[in-house]
C-alpha cells in the first residue's frame, strides 16, 4: 500500500505486541492485489470511525508469511477481528463499508 495510508503496516517483529490484550482489526492483503486495493481507503475509514476502541493493523502477506500461516491466510483481502488473540470473526474477500462497520459494531 502507500505511505498515506493511516493503518499501520504490521511486521513479524512487532504483531504479538499489537495485538496483545486489545481488539484489533487485521487486513491481510497484497501490494497486487487489486480487491485489497479497493478495500484500503474503507479500512482507513473505519480505523477513524472505531479510534480508541478497535486497533487496526494491515499484514502483507508476501512480506510476512509467518503470520499469514498461522491465521491460515489462503485467500485476499482477508479480514480477521481478534480480541485478547482469540479470532471473533474472519471475513474473506470484498465487502461493503456499512457491512463491515456492521460487524465491528456488534462486538464492541
Amino acid at each position: 500500500m502507500t505511505n498515506n495510508d493511516i493503518v499501520p503496516e504490521l511486521t513479524n517483529g512487532e504483531f504479538d505486541s499489537f495485538v496483545k490484550g486489545e481488539t484489533v482489526f487485521l487486513d491481510f492483503f497484497a501490494e497486487w492485489c487489486m480487491p485489497c486495493t479497493i478495500m484500503s481507503p474503507i479500512i482507513d475509514d473505519l480505523s477513524e470511525e472505531f479510534r480508541g476502541k478497535i486497533k487496526f493493523g494491515k499484514v502483507n502477506v508476501d512480506d510476512n508469511q509467518k503470520i499469514a500461516q498461522k491465521f491460515e491466510i489462503s485467500s485476499i483481502p482477508t479480514f480477521v477481528l481478534l480480541k485478547d488473540s482469540q479470532v471473533l470473526e474472519r471475513i474473506s474477500g470484498s465487502i461493503t463499508q456499512d457491512e463491515l462497520e456492521e460487524i465491528l459494531n456488534r462486538h464492541l
